[in-house]
């Protein structure tokens, strides 16, 4: 891999997936020989377990341009949309000073917030039950 441009921005878990997919990675150990390095292999691993391997660039894109409403920082949203939270708590320990920027009075934002990120952006993958 080959750095063209450095820090020309944080890329989204789904733009980390998409890249190593279109590389070869896979999650047969067998199938990462040759063009992709073992490391990617893991982190594509690790990726297909997250809400990554569920969302699309469309999905993606809309959920920015509906939460611009919101004010959030762009390293805000990229948090959000990597690990797609789906409580309240969860979103209070992303945004900084929430209760100050998305609380006005008796007007609360975060559950309107959460119903976007639940409308846009999918589920992480169900892991199988272990067996017994």
């Amino acid at each position: 891999m080959k750095i063209l441009k450095r820090n020309a921005g944080a890329l989204t878990n789904f733009e980390v997936l998409h890249f190593l997919r279109s590389r070869g990675a896979t999650s047969d150990p067998m199938g990462c020989l040759g063009a992709v390095a073992p490391s990617e292999c893991k982190v594509f691993e690790y990726l297909v377990q997250t809400p990554a391997c569920n969302q699309t660039r469309e999905l993606i894109d809309d959920f920015l341009i509906r939460s611009e409403k919101f004010k959030l920082a762009d390293a805000e949203k990229l948090n959000i949309i990597n690990l797609r939270p789906s409580s309240q708590p969860e979103i209070y320990s992303m945004i900084e000073e929430c209760s100050k920027r998305l609380v006005m009075g008796e007007i609360d934002e975060v559950p309107e917030l959460l119903d976007l990120i639940n409308e846009i952006l999918p589920q992480p993958p169900t892991k199988p039950e272990e067996e017994t």
